[in-house]
């Protein structure tokens, strides 16, 4: 889409009706974290049978994100962002009427098919509609939903399983997205461009067989107590290596490839999203291993441990806007670097926890962090997409977005990993031990991060812009 076509039409209420829906759909990952003791209950069901709730939505989002920049080439906008809506909205509708766990199953494959293609969507529309010196502060808004939401999820949960049937969660979540999708009949355009590449099944096995085989292999040892030699662990992650591998070298052999991997060759872009892995492994880790720590450890109660997570999460989600709008003026190399120093520093404090650290303490600590976090995630990301020509953007935020949910459930592994497996005996203070020495390896990751970022030249977007205009 050129300058010209992009100030044709009001931005304002599509970027509004998208971050509805991708917001909805990335609430619902975690939306079971705290009612699931209530499903276990009504269905007789073990916690490790209810746990596939989470698991298998995360596993099917995961396995739609790389296939979404062929549904975009091949969809036009208001279509694919309809159809994603819909498919979302069914099941919903079926989580919420379901009378058997299996069917409640189903419905949550069917909700994850659609909250799969909308971030990787979403993306792609803001950086097609907003000129590169505006994208900072478009995708500041998707890092307020990125942050926001799943920090909402087991709250709401818990708040609304308290007073009322779990299944009230789907029904309140329903009218909004109905409303959604009628906004986005009326409101949304066709931005993006029509390539029409030629499906071809093999390479959507193997994506599905691979990156659904590190998904489920790395969550698995994340999930239980960090066993890497367990069999379910072993050959899912073995599977999925294999299958992606066969996969890459399928994309090369193609004319029009499912998930264009070339985008790695731009230097900024990849070190963007390397920067953006380690920051999402950091949060998911911390986000699990926090909670671990103060229920288990520290004599925490469930509702402490989702309100010392809340603050950072709103902190991060506020800021997330502001540091866009900095990013349009200075680009993303001071801001990382700071960020990164910041994240580093309060990780670091999390090594030295014990059974009497308070909660004030924690919520601090955390929210200081997640305020560095905001400096990082989606600047970097912007950063790296604004490289790439308008014609691979999809392919950008699909490979974005999938190495980003890959990273997530490979940090939460090894961290639980390195915490059980430092964990000397049963006493409470060699199992916090454990959780310090998880920080430690946190924290590691986190100052790789802070040296990378140091190598970020050339993304202030208003001499990209000028550049750009200078061409044409």
């Amino acid at each position: 889409m050129t300058d010209e076509n992009i100030q044709n039409f009001n931005r304002t209420p599509i970027v509004l009706v998208l971050l509805a829906g991708g917001f909805v759909s990335i609430l619902n990952q975690t939306l079971f974290a705290t009612a699931t003791p209530h499903v276990m209950e009504d269905f007789q069901i073990s916690e490790n049978i209810a746990q596939w709730l989470t698991t298998i939505f995360m596993l099917v989002n995961g396995v739609m994100i790389p296939i979404t920049a062929f549904l975009i080439e091949t969809f036009t906008t208001r279509r694919l962002v309809l159809s994603a809506l819909f498919i979302f909205a069914l099941g919903t509708l079926i989580c919420g009427i379901a009378p058997t766990f299996p069917l409640l199953m189903v419905g949550r494959v069917v909700q994850a098919a659609g909250a799969g293609i909308m971030m990787p969507l979403m993306m792609t529309v803001f950086l097609t509609i907003f000129p590169i010196d505006k994208r900072g502060t478009a995708m500041g808004t998707v890092g307020l939903v990125i942050s926001f939401a799943p920090a909402i999820g087991p709250t709401l949960s818990g708040w609304i399983v308290e007073t009322y049937p779990w299944r009230t969660m789907f029904f309140i979540i329903l009218p909004i997205i109905i409303v959604d999708i009628i906004l986005v009949y009326i409101f949304m355009k066709n931005v993006t461009e029509r390539t029409f590449p030629k499906l071809d099944i093999l390479s959507i096995i193997l994506s599905t067989l691979g990156f659904g085989g590190l998904l489920f292999g790395f969550s698995s040892a994340g999930n239980g107590d960090g066993n890497w030699l367990a069999p379910q662990v072993l050959i899912s992650i073995v599977v999925g290596i294999v299958a992606l591998i066969l996969f890459i070298r399928r994309q090369f052999q193609l004319k029009q490839p499912i998930l264009e991997f070339r985008v790695l060759k731009s230097k900024m872009f990849t070190i963007g999203t390397v920067i953006g892995m380690i920051v999402f492994m950091g949060l998911i880790g911390s986000e699990t291993i926090l909670p671990i720590y103060m229920q288990q450890y520290a004599d925490f109660s469930a509702l402490e441990s989702g309100l010392m997570i809340m603050p950072g999460a709103i902190l991060m989600g506020l800021m997330s806007p502001v540091t866009g709008r900095i990013f349009d003026k200075i680009g993303a190399r001071y801001l990382a670097i700071i960020g990164l120093s910041v994240m580093t520093v309060t990780t670091f404090l999390f090594t030295n926890l014990s059974a009497d650290t308070s909660l004030v303490f924690l919520t601090v600590v955390f929210g200081i962090r997640m305020f560095g976090m905001s400096m990082v995630m989606m600047p970097v990301t912007t950063a790296g997409l604004n490289q790439l020509p308008v014609h691979l953007i999809a392919h950008g935020t699909a490979m974005n977005n999938t190495l980003r949910q890959v990273a997530g459930s490979i940090g939460t592994a090894i961290l639980v990993t390195v915490m059980t497996t430092s964990q000397i005996s049963n006493a409470t203070s060699d199992l916090i031990h454990g959780v310090n020495v998880a920080f430690y390896v946190a924290t590691g990751l986190t100052i790789i991060g802070l040296v990378l970022s140091f190598f970020i030249t050339g993304t202030n977007p208003q001499e990209q812009a000028n550049r750009q205009n200078s061409k044409a």
